[in-house]
């Protein structure tokens, strides 16, 4: 369904922009949602999805696959625009600012 599409590309932009385990001696330092940040809806762009009937296809699912290509969406469209190149997740401001210096 679209509603599973998008849910899914929100869980996507969480794996690439900010969610990240720390640890601290030994331990997760993530406790709760203060520190382990996942997308807010009020940082979610509009998504407008599309479903494409393909009656010849068997059934399948719609929605993970949009999990999975995520961060090379982002870390591409980050290299259009800057030229840096990102090869680790979440693709945080910090992590983008190095890359561009780097590169």
């Amino acid at each position: 369904t679209k509603l599973q599409v998008e849910g899914c590309i929100i869980m996507g932009l969480g794996y690439a922009l900010t969610e990240e385990i720390h640890f601290k001696g030994g331990e997760i330092h993530d406790r709760n949602f203060d520190t382990y940040e996942i997308p807010r809806f009020s940082w979610v762009p509009e998504i407008d999805t599309v479903l494409i009937k393909a009656e010849d296809s068997p059934p399948q699912g719609g929605g993970e696959p949009t999990i999975i290509c995520m961060g090379a969406l982002i870390a591409n469209a980050i290299f259009d625009a800057t030229g840096a190149r990102l090869y680790q997740l979440p693709m945080t401001p910090e992590r983008i600012k190095d890359a561009i210096q780097r590169d």
